[in-house]
């Protein structure tokens, strides 16, 4: 039996390709990236003109050409339009699969992951409590070894802060930091450490009251932004997470590990993010950093890419692809 043709299919945003090519390494097969680009109201084209959507890509991104695939994985309203586009020249032979909701009739889909608070449903459709992603045991374990040694002198129990920052939507304000560290502070006031990183997206301001706060601190390790980020290590080496809720990626990941999950929610993020957030309270997945208890650790660790990927390979085994 051949193996089946992947593509999976892109903006090339860093959240759309976490998404993507996490489920494609869990589905075990070999792939091709495709980052594509519609520009302008082509991202909103109706799958009629699937024609035109694939006539409308960008150029100086991939370009969609036979011969197709046999599952295309797309991720963003862009990347859906084209996947679309891809099954329609197939004649239909291209199962497609799109992560989050694809903002266009489902009906076009084999297979659609939305969040869970997105309320999408139909026969078709999987919804999924936290974002699908490509932190896997090997990268946790990985980051482990790698970071084994520099955590070892810090106290325990060992809190891992993931550090985001502002979004399209809203601000992460000095305030906003002085709270975080406050409420950082208060959550290892019987002894412990701090392991903190933070992204790209954290402003300066930002830093410089975390680093006001703990550069002089031997039980905290805060990076500095050189060399390798300790994001991983910081997953798998610590008793339990703090993350800010601006990413919800950053919030999936930390769930994976299993650990206990405390998320400083920055507010702002519209009504979507809000009810992201509300539905992992909900179900006990997170508990938020506002001076309440941490929840203990899950059963097990939270991971809907396993699941996306079990019902994917569902799909290839009724056409027998696999």
């Amino acid at each position: 039996m051949n193996k089946p043709v992947v593509w999976w299919v892109t903006t090339g945003q860093a959240g759309f390709r976490s998404q993507a090519g996490g489920l494609v390494n869990a589905l075990g097969l070999e792939a091709q990236e495709k980052v594509i680009d519609l520009k302008g109201l082509w991202s909103f084209a109706p799958a009629a003109l699937w024609r035109m959507t694939l006539a409308k890509l960008n150029p100086a991104k991939d370009r969609l050409q036979p011969p197709w695939p046999d599952l295309i994985i797309s991720c963003s309203r862009r990347a859906a339009r084209a996947a679309i586009a891809v099954k329609r020249a197939s004649g239909g032979r291209t199962l497609a699969v799109h992560i989050q909701n694809p903002l266009m009739s489902l009906r076009e889909f084999d297979l659609v992951l939305p969040m869970r608070h997105d309320g999408v449903d139909g026969p078709n459709v999987i919804p999924v409590d936290t974002a699908l992603h490509d932190v896997t045991p090997s990268k946790l374990a990985a980051g482990a070894e790698h970071w084994r040694a520099r955590f070892a002198a810090l106290p325990r129990p060992l809190t891992g802060v993931l550090v985001g920052g502002a979004t399209r939507q809203r601000p992460f304000t000095a305030e906003q930091a002085q709270a975080l560290i406050e409420r950082l502070n208060a959550a290892r006031r019987d002894g412990g450490g701090l392991a903190i990183t933070a992204s790209r997206r954290t402003p300066g301001p930002v830093m410089d009251l975390l680093h006001a706060a703990f550069d002089q601190d031997p039980a905290v390790f805060l990076w500095d932004g050189q060399g390798d980020n300790p994001y991983l290590g910081i997953l798998a080496l610590s008793d339990r997470l703090a993350a800010t809720g601006d990413s919800v990626s950053m919030v999936s990941e930390a769930a994976t590990t299993g650990r206990p999950v405390a998320v400083f929610d920055l507010g702002g993020g519209g009504k979507r993010h809000a009810r992201f957030l509300a539905n992992l309270v909900e179900r006990g997945i997170v508990s938020l950093l506002d001076g309440s208890p941490w929840l203990p650790a899950p059963d097990a660790p939270i991971n809907a890419t396993p699941q996306a990927a079990e019902a994917v390979r569902g799909l290839l085994a009724e056409r027998g692809d696999v």
